[in-house]
């Protein structure tokens, strides 16, 4: 739809200025490979008052941290669950009974939404989801009738803001995609009947990640960019002009007056040379700032209602879009804040930390001295730390970039180990690693040690991964070696 409204949205600005945003929420992932206790991030949610949370599955220790605490819950059906929904009312039943029935009366978690699928028609998903989702929607619709829960709990699906399109470059010139616009006609009209709302995800930073010739001050919210003017209407930074390309798609198909849920927003801090800290404050912050006072965009004034994302920082993500895809959270893997971040949600000018968070040993695996680059081991045992390990904070333009070849082996080498709590097999590597107490961390470069595995309810252990990750990181490893 070109840069003007391709992808767009934002969230937060001002440090001092304490913006008064009612309700924001954020999402929250859990695809790591040591993820915080859920009672341990359901705190720091209270803490940080954030009122609302988009969970991507019906991850039974989120929900059940989630009990009695009044916050709103979005619970989501993963797209692999959706062909079994589309063929049956009775898989339908069964999930709403186990993931949300039972949550809402057993410990009062207040589920206010079913997300049926995630982005389902994104194009690179090549129509896989194409003739299940709507099914699949009326079907937990059917099954949320059915518990008693309809008034309650509301369906929704989101989606990316691919699905929509402007034929001018313009908002007014928004409709939906031509070839899923039937499609999405029968969707709207289902969660208009219902009381449903559109989810819609919107990122700028993809934008400027796709496109060399995106005006980048057109992604924040501060007004340095060109204005685009449509009609008696003026767009200053992206956010309004996806938004409203969204309203005018809804409008021209008689859903005007459909309720719209910004369902993510955010800014990567890693993994891209425009993914970093000052970047993410910038955007974050300026979009608080700019939704704070409940102006809305020019086509829908009134208050928008957001989801950031996204909380914490996953380090088991896929990075098939990109390597910035592990690094989206407001908070790093640890609880720890990134950077001054103003909610306006409490007294504090910042966001407050997870408490009572546990490291494992203050050690590290490095490449030893003596080592030599060009060995026949090398190679391959880089390859192997990096695919079993996240080396996406290597690479031009990172918060590691700047590490000479030596650097980029021990940061691989390291990653590896903590990723598997320490243990001493993880630090062989053919004899050429150590390990050290000595923290290597140099400039923007953070050399981690991972927190305490947690076991949960079920007595799962997390906080060990096994061949989980892609080789890709390793080719940049590899490259880097030779510089």
């Amino acid at each position: 739809m070109g840069w003007l409204v391709s992808l767009g949205l934002a969230w937060v600005l001002s440090f001092s200025m304490v913006c008064s945003v009612s309700g924001i929420g954020a999402n929250w992932g859990t695809q790591a490979s040591h993820p915080l206790p859920p009672a341990t991030v359901v705190r720091m949610l209270r803490e940080n008052g954030i009122q609302k949370v988009k969970l991507f599955d019906a991850d039974y220790g989120a929900l059940r941290a989630l009990g009695r605490t009044g916050i709103e819950v979005m619970v989501g059906i993963p797209n692999d669950m959706l062909s079994s929904f589309a063929g049956s009312v009775k898989a339908a039943e069964r999930w709403v009974s186990k993931n949300v029935s039972t949550h809402i009366t057993s410990s009062n978690v207040n589920i206010r939404y079913v997300a049926v699928g995630n982005e389902p028609f994104l194009k690179t998903y090549n129509n896989s989801f194409i003739t299940t989702t709507y099914p699949a929607l009326q079907n937990v619709q059917s099954a949320l009738i059915r518990a008693g829960l309809s008034s309650q709990v509301k369906v929704t699906v989101p989606l990316n803001a691919d699905v929509y399109a402007s034929s001018t470059g313009l908002p007014s010139g928004g409709d939906f995609r031509a070839d899923i616009q039937q499609l999405m006609i029968q969707i709207v009209k289902f969660l208009s009947d219902n009381g449903g709302s559109f989810t819609v995800n919107i990122y700028p930073f993809i934008s400027l990640y796709t496109d060399a010739n995106f005006p980048v001050e057109y992604a924040f919210f501060d007004g340095n960019a060109s204005p685009i003017v449509d009609g008696s209407a003026t767009y200053y930074n992206m956010f309004d002009a996806n938004y409203d390309t969204l309203v005018w798609a809804l409008q021209k198909n008689g859903f005007g007056n459909l309720a719209i849920i910004v369902g993510e927003i955010g800014w990567p801090t890693d993994g891209d040379r425009n993914a970093n800290l000052l970047y993410a404050q910038r955007f974050n912050q300026g979009f608080m700032s700019h939704i704070s006072g409940g102006k809305g965009t020019p086509m829908r004034p009134g208050p928008i209602d957001a989801y950031l994302f996204s909380l914490i920082d996953e380090d088991a993500k896929s990075i098939e879009p990109g390597n910035f895809e592990r690094h989206w959270g407001i908070f790093g893997y640890d609880g720890k804040p990134k950077y001054l971040f103003n909610l306006g949600t409490t007294n504090s000018n910042g966001l407050i930390p997870a408490r009572g968070v546990n490291y494992l040993e203050p050690k590290w695996c490095l490449l030893k001295p003596s080592a030599n680059l060009t060995g026949d081991q090398m190679a391959p045992s880089v390859s192997y730390a990096c695919s079993r390990g996240d080396c996406t904070s290597l690479g031009y333009g990172t918060s590691c970039g700047n590490l000479d070849a030596e650097g980029n082996i021990s940061y691989a080498f390291n990653s590896y180990y903590q990723i598997n709590n320490q243990l001493d097999s993880a630090c062989k590597f053919s004899g050429l690693s150590m390990i050290t107490r000595t923290n290597p961390s140099v400039g923007t470069c953070r050399f981690n040690t991972m927190i305490q595995p947690y076991y949960g309810s079920a007595g799962r252990l997390h906080g060990y991964l096994g061949n989980v990750f892609g080789s890709s990181l390793s080719l940049i490893v590899l490259l880097l070696m030779i510089l």
